[in-house]
């Protein structure tokens, strides 16, 4: 552990991280947005699955030297917490009624506004993923590319449906409980993350994450998962989008189903489908490493690189002008198809 500590400093220190927190009103109520880096590069919008935050869905992947170069060197990151979810956020009281789906994606609107923000990349977990795709078939415009972890795109199933019935009544009634804890854990993580007993114990990840969920007032929490629960299916109008995607799910996902079928309703010359081994659906958290080599790939089409060979300016505007099809193809970026199946295997 010391020497990967180490090697993070090494990579780290160079990067100036300015962050600031802003607290944007919207139409649907205010929202907490941290910013990192410098505003005059690129957009990175993330938004984080249900019951995180930015720290606690991302900080896998920006604690990843390689990741961080690439990223914040290349953009200035607005991290949107859904609302009530940031650090020590207090019960929101809705007065009339709980937030949409379309609601959550309408309040990424007011924040791009609010920042004279254009066009995004956007990077999204689960919920958040759906929320972002919900996003970029309402304003395509506004989207330049898609980073979709372990993403939902159909109405829930029957059983996702009870599941997530039983969990809000559960933190209705007894807030953030052990039971939910165990039940959100099962969401994000694998079973070999999870494999803590009596004489193996649980992992610093799941450790920490359980610390994370205290921080989250249960009906915070509730109204979002309520909202994900009545979310429409976006299926049929993944075709229209004009913007290139990144899929990336865990093997190990609950979602994974929800995965490969919402890679099969984009467009397949402009989005690939990365299948990472024993890995849940938190795959920034659990297996940031395995989204590296893809990330790269993906990026480049739009003329990102490396802080260490980076020969064009970050400050360059990202425009469609110099994405070529050819160079976003899921066989361009280095991906072995199945047709549209990739698996990065965690064995070398």
């Amino acid at each position: 552990m010391g020497d990967s500590s180490d090697s993070i400093s090494v990579h780290i220190e160079p990067i100036s991280i300015d962050n600031k927190e802003f607290y944007v009103k919207t139409g649907s109520g205010p929202v907490s947005v941290a910013v990192y880096g410098d505003q005059d590069k690129p957009a990175l919008i993330t938004y984080p699955d249900l019951a995180l935050n930015y720290a606690s869905c991302f900080q896998g992947l920006f604690m990843c030297p390689e990741a961080l170069s690439l990223l914040l060197h290349n953009f200035c990151i607005y991290h949107i917490s859904p609302p009530g979810h940031e650090w020590g956020a207090a019960a929101i009281n809705h007065v009339t009624s709980a937030p949409s789906v379309e609601d959550l994606a309408d309040q990424i609107v007011d924040v791009l506004d609010y920042f004279g923000l254009g066009e995004v990349m956007c990077m999204g977990v689960t919920a958040g993923a759906y929320i972002l795709t919900l996003f970029a078939t309402k304003y395509k415009q506004r989207v330049l590319g898609l980073i979709l972890i372990s993403p939902l795109c159909r109405a829930p199933s029957w059983t996702e449906w009870l599941y997530n019935k039983v969990m809000s009544n559960l933190l209705y009634f007894y807030g953030m409980c052990s039971v939910v804890k165990e039940m959100l854990l099962k969401r994000y993580f694998s079973k070999q993350e999870l494999r803590g007993n009596s004489l193996v114990p649980e992992s610093d990840l799941v450790q920490a994450c359980r610390k994370w969920l205290d921080d989250r007032d249960g009906t915070n929490v509730m109204h979002i998962l309520e909202a994900i629960n009545r979310r429409p299916d976006i299926s049929e109008g993944l075709k229209k989008l004009r913007c290139r995607s990144l899929i990336v799910v865990g093997e190990d996902s609950s979602f994974h189903s929800e995965a490969v079928h919402m890679a099969t309703k984009l467009d397949r010359r402009f989005s690939a489908l990365v299948e990472v081994q024993a890995c849940g659906s938190l795959v920034t958290e659990e297996q940031p490493h395995a989204m590296l080599i893809p990330l790269e790939y993906f990026l480049m089409g739009y003329g990102f690189y490396r802080q260490s060979y980076m020969s064009l300016s970050p400050r360059s505007p990202l425009s469609p002008s110099c994405i070529s099809p050819e160079l976003l193809s899921p066989e361009s970026m280095g991906l072995k198809l199945k047709p549209i199946k990739t698996r990065i295997s965690l064995e070398v």
